[in-house]
């Protein structure tokens, strides 16, 4: 940002010198007013982007095309396994050193769409809340927070599912293939999710939202509720842009077709990223792969190893032509110990950190409290704007 200041007062030493030996007195002075409005919209920019690190009551600069916010979601059931890092968590972590505004919500509300024991929900959302902070996110670049102690996210979702046709919310795919598994006991919060995960997005003016493949069309849904929304009551939400991860979904160690998952039933199925080294050795060593020994990439034809490939690229951070051509004339059985060793070296520091996060029981609740005002402030002002645009004051 300074270096961008330094170019603007360059740019405006080398336009005034011109304009001198160019141009004549009323002409420079109308053009170097020009440039210097010009500056001054580009301060004002960046000002209220850093304005918005210290909450809605110094951002006082209105909002324009240059400010982005960031959400997404995370539910707090069980800690994060190895595809959750990749495929979201790295990236977010990525995401608040780059933007201005970043929400991070553990969606506890979202969690209830399947039966919950209380106490374990309750526990669980203090591990999720270690596991983020142990994996990066920090409190004083982002705001990280509890979905359900924002009311407005759920007052937002009845407006917006009084907007929604029924049949748009059947044809979800992951509805059905979750109602498939339930049979007759798919619920009404199973079916409805996608609306308040657009309350989610929507409530905070989001202009972004980082998404793995399996939500595209929940982002669809989103874009589609804001577009409504203004078309009905005048333009008001931004229609946020999904930012989609480039790790591909990680795959089941147990079964290379369907991803990794929490709620797998073969343990050894998915790397959770709080494993001991000797659990981790073990899932890799089980993993499936196929009967040729050479270590190649091909997700067609070769999906166990593939994903194997893929998940080793993506924790060294080399690419997938790096991993293949470090990895000849090995065998895939020697292959699978050298993968283990290396989500071992990069979990280990995080595996480390969540343990001494989860001792500290009154600091994790500390964090969740204050994001969660935090939250509170962008959310409030909103939903009051868009309780008058419905009619409700």
């Amino acid at each position: 940002m300074r270096t961008s200041m330094r170019s603007n007062q360059k740019v405006l030493g080398i336009l005034t010198g011109s304009l001198s030996k160019r141009h004549s007195g009323k002409d420079r002075s109308a053009l170097l007013k020009m440039a210097l409005h010009s500056m001054r919209k580009a301060r004002g920019c960046w000002s209220f982007i850093r304005a918005l690190h210290k909450g809605p009551e110094a951002a006082s600069v209105p909002q324009k095309d240059c400010m982005k916010r960031v959400f997404s979601g995370i539910q707090p059931t069980g800690i994060p396994h190895l595809g959750n890092y990749l495929g979201a968590i790295e990236n977010w972590v990525r995401l608040q050193d780059e933007d201005g505004s970043v929400l991070y919500s553990i969606v506890d509300l979202h969690s209830i769409t399947v039966p919950q024991d209380p106490t374990i929900l309750r526990q669980s959302i203090l591990d999720m809340t270690a596991a983020l902070l142990a994996c990066g996110i920090n409190p004083d670049k982002s705001i990280l927070f509890q979905q359900s102690q924002v009311s407005e996210h759920t007052q937002l979702s009845w407006i917006l599912t009084c907007m929604v046709r029924l049949p748009r919310l059947q044809h979800l795919h992951q509805w059905k293939a979750k109602a498939g598994k339930q049979k007759h006991d798919g619920t009404m919060g199973l079916l409805t999710y996608p609306v308040l995960q657009a309350a989610d997005v929507l409530l905070y003016k989001s202009t972004h939202v980082p998404v793995g493949e399996d939500q595209v069309q929940h982002m669809e849904l989103v874009q589609d509720l804001a577009q409504g929304f203004n078309k009905k009551y005048g333009e008001f939400f931004p229609v946020p842009t999904s930012i989609l991860t480039s790790m591909k979904k990680v795959k089941s160690l147990r079964d290379p077709s369907a991803k990794m998952s929490k709620s797998d039933p073969d343990k050894l199925a998915t790397v959770r990223i709080t494993d001991s080294p000797e659990e981790i050795v073990q899932k890799f060593r089980k993993a499936v792969t196929d009967f040729t020994s050479e270590v190649t990439y091909d997700p067609a034809s070769r999906g166990g190893v593939s994903n194997l490939v893929a998940i080793h690229a993506a924790v060294t951070g080399l690419s997938v032509e790096e991993v293949v051509r470090l990895s000849k004339g090995l065998d895939t059985a020697h292959y699978k110990l050298v993968v283990a060793d290396a989500v071992i070296e990069k979990f280990a520091p995080i595996k480390s950190e969540i343990e001494k996060l989860k001792m500290d029981k009154g600091h994790l609740e500390k964090v969740l409290r204050v994001g969660s005002e935090k939250a509170k402030e962008l959310a409030y002002p909103v939903f009051q704007e868009v309780k008058k645009l419905v009619g409700f004051l």
